[in-house]
């Protein structure tokens, strides 16, 4: 195990990731106290493709149609439900709804 200062480590820290590498530990220390601990990094393990196999449940078949008051939500709701004359675009820029209404005219 390697013990450096915190100015010796800033000035040869592509040495010390070598040796941490290698498989060597290294302790930073500021003014004599040690404070930071360079270890070597285990790559992370990917889960295993269905590792999650049986833990959602669907109820029901998911290929029947929609009720019909949730077809009646999507398509039939009003777009804006408050009496704001503003509304926002894609962009987030607000615009007056009568012009919207007008140009499409």
């Amino acid at each position: 195990m390697t013990t450096v200062n915190m100015h010796e480590a800033k000035t040869r820290l592509s040495q010390l990731v070598a040796k941490v590498e290698a498989g060597e530990e290294v302790i930073i220390s500021r003014a004599g106290k040690p404070v930071a601990k360079l270890v070597r990094a285990e790559p992370r393990k990917r889960a295993a493709p269905g590792f999650a196999k049986g833990t959602v449940t669907i109820v029901g078949d998911i290929n029947d149609p929609m009720p019909d008051e949730w077809l009646d939500m999507f398509y039939n709701a009003p777009l804006c439900t408050n009496d704001d004359p503003y509304e926002r675009d894609i962009n987030g820029k607000k615009t007056l709804k009568a012009r919207k209404q007008r140009r499409a005219k």
